[in-house]
């Protein structure tokens, strides 16, 4: 379970990329050859980010992979958002003017649930609603997408890995087919990572950041991936994670995140990357297609 510097980095990438790419029979969208376009919060360049209109329009699209976030609310449940406060991508404070700051914590499941969280984003999204987790997994088993699900803010949400990971279980994530190939744990938190792979070792994770190379044997313990800001990317450093076999025993990959554009697509592709994180995934997916 330790890491292993392998001998060649090349060869390294090119074994670990088998694991995380598509079926030969994957939808249009998520090619074979080149980086994993992962639609970033559903494709939220076109739909309210992380709601069911995002994942469905990503699936429109031709996607597979998407990427959400999770919090919790003040009576446990889990539910798909971004922020850690409810007042950029909802109607919280019209509906309750007098409960700032609004953050999700102090908000029950109920409450949450009565917000428009389409809005902001366009009239035609009016209505929109915050998904709880489980609606979410059930509209990406119906859409049969994979996941990279972010466990948001966790120092705010004691135990909220179990609780994830018991809900995924619930909702037949955790099988062997779902967790080889169609989901990713992900989190900034590296003792949250640690957590997940401790409690699951089975289950694929990744931390988000990046870690300088003399780091990156503690990491390969517990992460299969290191997910980094593409502005911190270079292929050198690309290299060095993918020389480093994390607890699967296959090499490190790296996803780099938000690219929205095509020169952005192409750079990263550039330096090796095995996913591109993207608000835009088709206009990623052409970059790297051309």
């Amino acid at each position: 379970m330790y890491a292993r510097v392998t001998a060649a980095t090349t060869a390294a990438f090119l074994g670990g990329a088998a694991v995380i790419l598509p079926s030969p029979h994957a939808r249009a969208g998520a090619q074979g050859t080149g980086p994993v376009v992962v639609s970033h919060r559903g494709a939220s360049a076109y739909a309210p980010e992380n709601t069911l209109a995002a994942i469905d329009k990503a699936a429109d699209l031709g996607f597979d992979w998407v990427e959400n976030d999770v919090q919790r609310t003040k009576d446990g449940e889990l539910v798909v958002l971004h922020d850690a406060g409810l007042a950029r991508t909802t109607d919280v404070e019209e509906l309750y003017p007098d409960r700032a700051p609004w953050n999700v914590r102090d908000f029950t499941a109920a409450e949450i649930a009565r917000l428009d969280a389409g809005s902001w984003f366009g009239s035609r999204y009016a209505g929109a609603r915050v998904p709880t987790l489980a609606r979410y997994m059930e509209r990406v088993a119906h859409n049969h997408q994979k996941l990279v699900l972010e466990i948001k803010n966790p120092q705010l949400y004691p135990g909220i890995e179990r609780e994830t990971l018991k809900l995924l279980s619930n909702e037949g994530w955790l099988d062997r087919a779902h967790v080889t190939g169609r989901l990713i744990v992900q989190s900034f938190s590296a003792d949250s990572v640690r957590t997940v792979h401790d409690l699951r070792p089975d289950v694929r994770t990744a931390f988000l950041g990046t870690p300088s190379v003399a780091q990156l044997p503690q990491y390969a313990r517990f992460a299969d991936q290191i997910n980094s800001d593409h502005t911190t990317l270079s292929t050198g450093y690309v290299s060095a994670v993918h020389a480093f076999h994390g607890p699967h025993g296959t090499p490190m990959k790296v996803f780099a995140w938000t690219v929205n554009d095509e020169d952005g697509a192409r750079r990263v592709a550039g330096f090796g990357v095995d996913g591109i994180i993207t608000n835009a995934p088709d206009v990623v997916q052409k970059a790297v297609d051309d």
